[in-house]
């Protein structure tokens, strides 16, 4: 666990772009096309060692005699972390995984390199698609106001949604 731990605090370091170049040289180069699960992957990536830390510390949370009284009942080690240790963790594990999700929301580096984004609505997860990011950056970049206005009124939604994700999250962890 050790050696896990350390792992995930590294992982935990790497800039996003540097991830975006993985997740291309792992997923995009193989297929031989940008997709919407090249870019999940790349988001997935980013997401894990925030996931891994938060299920980590809401374990460590758990007192002792808890688990002690489990198994001087007779149950199992496993018996014991799922009928005990995951359910009295298993809000601070959801409160971790949404704000992971919330920090992601505006990655737009590795979707760059992934999911490359395209101009068109696409349902296909096979076939490159646009992304909020990739909108705010694409449309800041453009010479035309009309597009500065729309990077700016996606930027509010991006905003809007890492709040409400955020304010999810302490809500599901004070209940």
């Amino acid at each position: 666990s050790k050696i896990l731990s350390v792992t995930v605090n590294i992982f935990q370091g790497i800039p996003s772009i540097v991830v975006g170049i993985i997740a291309y040289l792992l997923v995009v180069k193989p297929a031989g096309h940008f997709s919407a699960i090249s870019g999940s992957f790349a988001l997935g990536l980013l997401m894990l060692p925030l996931v891994t830390k938060a299920t980590e510390e809401s374990i460590k949370m758990i007192p002792p005699e808890l688990r002690e009284a489990a198994h001087a009942l007779g149950a199992s080690y496993s018996r014991t972390v799922i009928k005990i240790v995951i359910p009295v963790a298993s809000k601070s594990i959801i409160s971790g995984s949404l704000i992971a999700i919330a920090r992601v929301a505006g990655e737009t580096a590795p979707l760059l390199f992934t999911a490359f984004g395209n101009p068109f609505v696409n349902l296909n997860p096979l076939k490159p698609v646009d992304a909020l990011p990739l909108v705010i950056f694409n449309y800041a970049m453009s010479p035309y106001e009309e597009w500065h206005r729309i990077s700016w009124t996606a930027s509010l939604i991006l905003i809007t949604f890492v709040l409400l994700l955020n304010i999810i999250a302490k809500g599901v962890r004070r209940k």
